[in-house]
């Protein structure tokens, strides 16, 4: 119970405490009416075995309790309401905050090897199971034992034999949901992971339309989709088809403890031990006790289930972080150390090691797939490396902070995200508290000023989901005003002009031109023709280095640059021709 407590609150049973006291409160609120009706029964079965005056007066009375009863009643329920659901939805927020901070300090890895929709379903699904689970089902679990557990031990000082009787097939209960415990832990675990792959699954569909329409394939057509939304529905009808005969038969026998009550009090009844007052008490007791007893039944199986969801989100919560405490140097001297890493089992750099020095331009060239932005990955420590080391001015760059070290690079890669948000802000990425003249000025210098003001609110224009009410050539230039504007002594290029046209291409390299001034520049280049003036090329071929030198240098020596240099002098001249 103590893990399934841990994992329910996410990590914090102590937020539990004051919903479960509050609703613990009013269920003892709801059960004191039952004595109190008991005094009423009282004075009418003396009226009518005595033959005495109804005592009117004590009836007022009796009356008057159960009316001010009623307020403090109502007065107790509307604070465990409050406290309860307030409660809840804090925590869910909380927790969906401090998982989304946890998320961002993870390692890239973590996300390659997930899913596309699993995180998606954990921040909303599994926090959705949890959030109810706080609200409702904990905390009428926690009063709906107690209360009946309490009322038990009572009516054992009112009548042992009556009070067995309505208890007796409690326990059967229990076992039958006890035994099969492990079995709804197992369609549980199987419901949610098919709920996963759904997710995941539209997910895919749905970023990969283009394609999907480019190549005929139908919603029908797309097999893994509808085999994921089958199997959905199957997980679906088995945990509610193979739980629900369980609780019911559990809740069943139960119940069938209001039955023997009332056959064993008739007997007692009819023996003499028993009076119509005791009698009638127990009924309605036994009606209200029940209630909560079967309440108990179904929150633990949807406890159970929630307890599955907040496990996963536990796992995120046990991922191991990036560390590193020490303060970024101010220098930018850049070293490889015999650095070895691999995506899984796929190794991708293999010993390499070589130098940037401040204030140069250093480019990665190489054929596809030969490291050349995994390096640039490395250097801002998306992921850390398995061997060797990289150090930024002689540390270890696994002993900053991992903060501390982005706050010195800039990035700009070929594929640029922009938020659903304005220009303005999006440019404002680079620095948050960055004023509106800043973000001007970085965007003159980005080259994009003038595009920004074309637009229909300036600045304050909106952008669709990714940016794609921009093109790809804006959209570029706005990332570049986001690495002006943070300004950073590192800045990382990854291709930017690669899928850019002519006219594009120009603005952009007008824009990086400004960027990179003055800073130790790590560029990756696919096109030759844009390094030949860099201070260093780095020549990468199958996650290793295989020459490191300047343009001319390369060129006329009998390596894989010249190779891939004369490889594209030649493919500038081809022309496309009909046959």
């Amino acid at each position: 119970m103590k893990r399934i407590i841990y994992n329910i609150t996410s990590g914090n049973p102590r937020s539990l405490i004051k919903p479960s006291v509050s609703s613990l409160l009013d269920g003892f609120c709801k059960i004191v009416p039952a004595a109190i009706i008991l005094e009423i029964f009282n004075v009418i079965f003396r009226h009518f075995q005595t033959g005495e005056p109804l005592d009117s007066g004590r009836m007022w009375l009796v009356a008057g309790v159960l009316i001010i009863w009623m307020l403090i009643q109502y007065i107790a329920y509307a604070w465990a309401y409050d406290s309860t659901y307030y409660v809840a939805y804090d925590a869910s927020a909380r927790g969906r905050r401090n998982l989304a901070e946890r998320l961002r300090r993870l390692p890239l890895g973590f996300f390659g090897s997930r899913d596309p929709g699993d995180i998606t379903t954990m921040m909303l699904g599994d926090y959705t199971l949890v959030e109810t689970a706080i609200s409702h089902h904990f905390p009428q679990f926690i009063s709906g034992l107690a209360l009946p557990l309490l009322a038990f031990v009572c009516l054992l000082f009112v009548n042992w034999q009556m009070a067995l009787a309505m208890f007796i097939s409690l326990p059967v209960s229990v076992l039958i949901i006890y035994l099969t415990n492990s079995f709804q832990v197992r369609l549980s675990h199987a419901h949610i992971k098919a709920k996963v792959d759904a997710a995941s699954r539209l997910q895919e569909y749905l970023l990969g339309m283009r394609e999907i329409k480019a190549h005929n394939l139908s919603g029908t057509r797309f097999e893994r989709l509808r085999l994921s939304f089958h199997r959905l529905m199957k997980e679906s009808i088995k945990i509610e088809g193979l739980m629900g005969p369980i609780m019911m038969s559990a809740i069943g026998l139960m119940r069938a403890g209001l039955t023997l009550l009332i056959l064993t009090g008739a007997y007692l009844m009819a023996a003499g031990s028993l009076t119509l007052p005791v009698f009638l008490v127990f009924v309605l007791l036994g009606t209200r006790v029940f209630e909560p007893l079967q309440v108990v039944m179904v929150n633990y199986a949807e406890i159970k289930y929630a307890m599955v969801s907040a496990a996963r989100i536990m796992e995120i919560q046990r991922q191991p972080l990036q560390y590193g405490t020490d303060d970024a140097p101010q220098g930018n001297r850049i070293e490889f150390d015999n650095v070895t890493f691999a995506y899984e089992k796929k190794n991708v750099l293999k010993n390499v090691s070589f130098t940037i020095e401040p204030c140069t331009i250093t480019a990665l060239v190489g054929p596809s797939g030969s490291g050349k932005s995994t390096i640039t990955r490395l250097i801002a420590r998306f992921w850390d490396v398995q061997g060797g080391a990289i150090r930024l001015d002689g540390k270890d760059i696994r002993e900053i902070e991992p903060e501390k070290l982005l706050s010195r690079i800039s990035m700009v890669f070929q594929d640029v995200y922009l938020f659903k948000d304005t220009v303005g802000n999006n440019i404002r990425v680079g620095k948050i508290n960055a004023t509106h003249e800043e973000i001007v000025e970085a965007a003159k210098k980005a080259c994009c000023h003038d595009f920004i003001t074309a637009l229909p609110m300036g600045y304050d224009t909106p952008v669709g989901e990714g940016g794609c009410t921009l093109s790809g050539g804006e959209k570029q230039r706005v990332s570049i005003a986001r690495a002006l504007l943070k300004d950073a002594p590192i800045v990382l290029l990854d291709e930017a002009t690669a899928s850019l046209d002519p006219e594009n291409e120009t603005n952009v390299q007008r824009a990086i031109n400004a960027l990179v001034a003055n800073k130790t520049v790590i560029t990756i280049a696919h096109r030759l023709k844009t390094v030949r003036g860099a201070d260093k090329i780095i020549v990468l071929d199958n996650g290793s280095v295989s020459e490191i030198g300047r343009h001319d240098n390369l060129v006329s020596g009998d390596g894989l640059y010249r190779q891939l240099w004369t490889l594209q002098q030649q493919s500038a001249g081809w022309r496309m021709k009909a046959v």
